[in-house]
């Protein structure tokens, strides 16, 4: 598919709608489209996305500002129809080998009025791409811009619903307000949120970002860390047989074991073993991992740190410590402890710390995790973030939809709801009184 995303503005200068375009020219470009953005400043900024300055696509261009200042008092200068002439003309060459052109903010904000009539005007023409107008704001809604909108052409361009284009906006307020503006269902209006690229935001080293997309971590919640070398005394059998349990209410709950195996003891390759196999026959494979497995090595300090970052909670069932910088760790990354009541953790955790004894049934340690961590907002909002607002599940489940022309009004409301599952009945948690 050839798709060409236009804003008056593209990167390096810095914006909201700049960086939301960007990164979708970017999942489109890896999404194996044929991909350009076209604006009126900006630069190229991916060798696999072509930049296409068309100056009178800016908002700030001398001769659209001018003709500006006259729209803004209610009159329609001479110029205005002259710029959007020559606006037409330039994009029925730049768009000339295009299926679908997403036009952000340029067909609801007031910025450049030439440009939206140009691309109304587009719009009618026969064999033209398909149009996907992406609003971010709404001028005719915002209090600020009153003054300088007035009834009729072209002010009405942005409070009409223009034939044959595709309406999307980026919240279901705006979802709501479009639909009364344009005086057409809000079911007809798809929503599409923006999001956020986690590598970056949480300076992730490209190790702990390989892992976490090779097993799937960003689906999981909660992600419990166990950060301990593979040893009999850190009971890591227990963590297993509750991860289980916990799935009956938690069903994406994931453990994490970082920890290789211990250096001094022989058996502790037996235990791995035993471990594995505990996991098989608890139907874990999927969600409990030994980074054992993969390498004898101790993980970079780096990457456990990113871990405790990307965690939900810390789960530490040993039989005995001398110490326990987990507690500390996990204290720094601000992540809930639920660990063995032991005198060496129980100093360390304080009453900040969740326990329960080393020799608990699952069930117990399970019902703890639960009811913590089902009772805590800062979890479910950490949870509903990284599994549902990631650029790559928007992408999958929204943007590619809409860019083929197949979206339909199915689940619009789930992605900005996250409860914790129903009562599972008998044999499971269950939800807190």
């Amino acid at each position: 598919m050839r798709i060409a995303l236009i804003h008056y503005s593209a990167l390096p200068l810095v914006g909201g709608v700049e960086s939301v375009m960007d990164t979708q020219a970017r999942l489109m470009a890896e999404d194996g489209q044929q991909v350009r953005v076209v604006a009126g400043r900006g630069a190229q900024q991916d060798e696999r996305i072509p930049f296409v300055q068309v100056p009178l696509v800016d908002s700030r261009h001398p001769q659209v500002l001018a003709v500006k200042a006259e729209l803004d008092r209610g009159r329609v200068p001479q110029e205005f129809e002259q710029i959007r002439t020559a606006l037409f003309d330039r994009l029925v060459q730049v768009f000339v080998d295009t299926d679908v052109i997403v036009a952000h903010n340029v067909c609801s904000l007031h910025k450049n009025l030439p440009l939206t009539a140009a691309l109304q005007r587009l719009s009618e023409e026969p064999g033209s791409p398909r149009l996907i107008l992406w609003h971010h704001d709404l001028a005719w809604l915002s209090p600020r811009y009153q003054a300088e909108l007035h009834p009729g052409y072209p002010w009405d361009l942005l409070r009409r619903d223009w034939p044959g284009v595709t309406q999307v906006v980026v919240s279901r307020q705006r979802q709501e307000q479009l639909a009364e503006l344009l005086m057409i269902p809000a079911g007809s209006i798809a929503v599409i949120p923006n999001s956020l690229d986690a590598r970056p935001f949480l300076k992730l080293d490209p190790q702990s970002w390989e892992l976490s997309e090779r097993l799937g971590l960003a689906a999981a919640w909660p992600l419990l860390l166990l950060p301990v070398r593979i040893t009999p005394r850190k009971n890591i059998e227990l963590a297993l047989r509750a991860l289980a349990v916990l799935r009956e209410s938690f069903p994406a709950a994931v453990l994490l074991v970082t920890g290789p195996l211990g250096p001094h003891n022989p058996h502790n390759q037996t235990y791995l073993e035993q471990l594995l196999a505990l996991r098989q026959e608890l139907g874990l494979e999927r969600a409990a991992f030994f980074f054992a497995e993969e390498s004898h090595e101790y993980l970079p300090y780096a990457v456990i740190a990113d871990f405790y970052r990307l965690a939900d909670a810390l789960l530490f069932p040993s039989f005995e410590e001398g110490f326990g910088i987990p507690i500390l760790e996990a204290g720094l990354s601000r992540l809930p402890v639920f660990c063995s009541d032991i005198p060496p953790l129980r100093d360390l955790g304080g009453d900040q710390a969740v326990y329960f004894s080393p020799q608990a049934d699952p069930e117990t340690v399970a019902a703890l995790i639960y009811e913590n961590l089902s009772s805590d907002r800062a979890f479910a909002l950490h949870a509903r973030v990284r599994t549902t607002f990631t650029w790559d599940r928007i992408y999958a489940e929204r943007i590619r939809p809409v860019l083929r022309g197949s979206w339909r009004q199915d689940h619009e409301e789930t992605i900005f709801l996250h409860r914790f599952p129903e009562d599972p009945g008998p044999g499971g948690v269950g939800m807190p009184e």
